[in-house]
């Protein structure tokens, strides 16, 4: 039994990834305003501090980080450091934390999304976080020491998201969000790394 470190675990990717896991190992569930711990992983300092009440774990998986959805005319920086500062940074902060936290062999799972290789208008906030989160992945999964992995899950849109973002996504198949679960359960419990789970 493995002890892991779910951020978002009352999102929809979430609660579906408690469910897959929970099976088999125990979950420690991690929001911004909700779950067993909160923080905000956009700031490093909250992110050290859930490390110091959790102690060590086996595995740390991310499924959260806002991005802004508006078309390019009206993007300003400002609405794409949303998604910098959150979805990329807030998962790059987990990974700097969680090299020095994670029992040896653990294992790091970030999310990133469809939207890297397939753009939609009014998404390039997410693109630009996704692709980013995507290749900071790569990079760093040949680096990390002590046997740790470290891998992305990229979904499509979920079927049970399709009432807010339906209108984003038209040509889209979407997929069920237990689908999605098990690509983080095959990068926890699998011996890949610098992988891109692409659920789609």
């Amino acid at each position: 039994m493995k002890k892991i470190i779910l951020i978002g675990a009352n999102g929809t990717i979430g609660k579906s990834i408690a469910a897959e896991l929970s099976k088999r190992h125990e979950i420690i569930g991690v929001g911004t305003h909700s779950g067993e711990y909160q923080a905000d992983i956009s700031d490093l300092s909250q992110v050290r501090a859930l490390f110091e009440k959790t102690g060590k774990v086996d595995a740390v998986v991310v499924a959260a980080g806002a991005v802004h959805f508006a078309p390019l005319a009206e993007f300003s920086p400002e609405k794409y450091y949303l998604g910098i500062h959150s979805k990329l940074m807030g998962q790059v902060n987990v990974t700097l934390v969680a090299q020095e936290m994670l029992n040896d062999g653990g294992s790091i799972t970030l999310t990133s999304g469809i939207l890297t290789q397939e753009p939609i208008v009014g998404g390039s906030g997410a693109s630009l976080a996704n692709a980013g989160v995507e290749g900071f992945v790569r990079g760093a999964a040949i680096e990390l020491k002590r046997g740790l992995r470290i891998n992305v899950v990229s979904p499509n849109v979920l079927e049970e998201s399709m009432d807010v973002y339906g209108d984003f996504f038209r040509g889209f198949e979407p997929v069920p969000a237990r689908r999605v679960a098990l690509a983080y359960s095959r990068s926890v419990e699998g011996a890949q790394t610098g992988q891109i789970y692409q659920v789609w």
